[in-house]
């Protein structure tokens, strides 16, 4: 196991130079993340376990093309979402639903007080109840965004749209959540 501060471009080089047990500090890295992020497309967790492991073995596959000069994790979220993607188009195709509104949302970070915490539980299950009502690239942007922390060139290299549509996208998705929490309170 390395040490933390080893960056991941540091690491892929080392496994590019043929230490391929360092790829396992990257696994243990993302794991959760990815396990994070499928969920927010898929409900059933032995789906989400294979679709993780597959973005991991298609990752390594494709190491050795990865530039080190670039970031690694909106390349590794690059192959989780269209992992993820192609998964739900193979199952709507087999009739299941798209989206869960559950799974949308992520586990917010602990707070210091109990008066954040409980500010935190009434944004999260505000958020529950209206980010359903959002288009899918909506929701998809603000979970990249807000909840797994990516820059604006971070998304747009995960979606493959330029980064001016990053910003829109978000902006659009902010105030069609907002309009839907206040009909909600009508």
């Amino acid at each position: 196991m390395l040490d933390e501060t080893v960056s991941d471009e540091d690491i892929v080089q080392l496994v590019k130079a043929g230490d391929v047990d360092a790829f396992g500090d990257l696994v243990v890295r993302y794991e959760p993340k990815m396990k994070r992020y499928a969920r927010k497309f898929l409900s059933n967790q032995e789906d989400i376990e294979d679709l993780v492991q597959e973005v991991f073995i298609k990752a390594y596959t494709n190491l050795q093309s990865f530039d080190t000069d670039l970031r690694f994790s909106p390349w590794l979220y690059r192959i989780a979402h269209n992992s993820f993607v192609n998964e739900l188009k193979k199952k709507s195709r087999m009739g299941f639903g798209v989206f869960e509104a559950d799974l949308l949302l992520p586990q917010l970070a602990a707070s210091e007080t109990a008066d954040e915490q409980a500010i935190d539980h009434e944004t999260k299950e505000v958020m529950e109840q209206n980010l359903e009502k959002l288009a899918p690239k909506y929701r998809e942007i603000l979970v990249l965004h807000y909840f797994e922390e990516l820059r604006y060139q971070e998304i747009s290299d995960v979606l493959q749209i330029p980064v001016t549509t990053v910003g829109v996208r978000i902006m659009r998705a902010r105030v069609k959540l907002k309009e839907a929490i206040e009909k909600m309170y009508e």
